[in-house]
């Protein structure tokens, strides 16, 4: 028995919609994390990037469970001294939704040297409305003329 390898030639990236309306957030993160990273396809390899786009919709809408609205801190540094800021997920969600959805995903991908390019494929919108359009299941951005 022949062991197959990914190759560039059979890299394909698909398009898929993933509605957060009422999904809870860490869950819907896992499901968008597995497809940005292609874990999901018959071939995969760690040598190249085999992931699909990912096109999210709704991402003010989604849920949290127990008392992480309030309890969840985001914590980031500037470098300088005191520069030490600290945001709950209430105060992130009221500001920008999409960052709550982006940190989620980014740390669920592997640290490695393809986690930006898998980031550049995550596509978040606020609500329903998105410049792509789906068609046979497939979601591509519309030509503008």
């Amino acid at each position: 028995m022949k062991t197959t390898t990914l190759k560039v030639s059979d890299l394909s990236h698909h398009w898929h919609l993933v509605d957060l309306d009422g999904q809870i957030l860490g869950r819907a993160a896992v499901k968008i994390a597995t497809l940005l990273t292609g874990k999901g396809k018959a071939l995969t390899g760690d040598h190249l990037d085999n992931g699909d786009f990912v096109v999210a919709i709704n991402a003010d809408k989604f849920r949290v469970t127990g008392k992480k609205m309030t309890d969840k801190i985001y914590y980031s540094h500037s470098g300088f001294p005191g520069g030490f800021r600290e945001i709950s997920l209430e105060q992130l969600k009221a500001r920008d939704p999409r960052k709550v959805i982006e940190k989620a995903v980014k740390g669920m991908l592997p640290k490695d040297k393809f986690q930006q390019t898998r980031l550049r494929r995550l596509k978040i919108f606020t609500d329903a409305k998105h410049p792509y359009t789906v068609e046979l299941g497939l979601v591509k951005k519309e030509e503008t003329k």
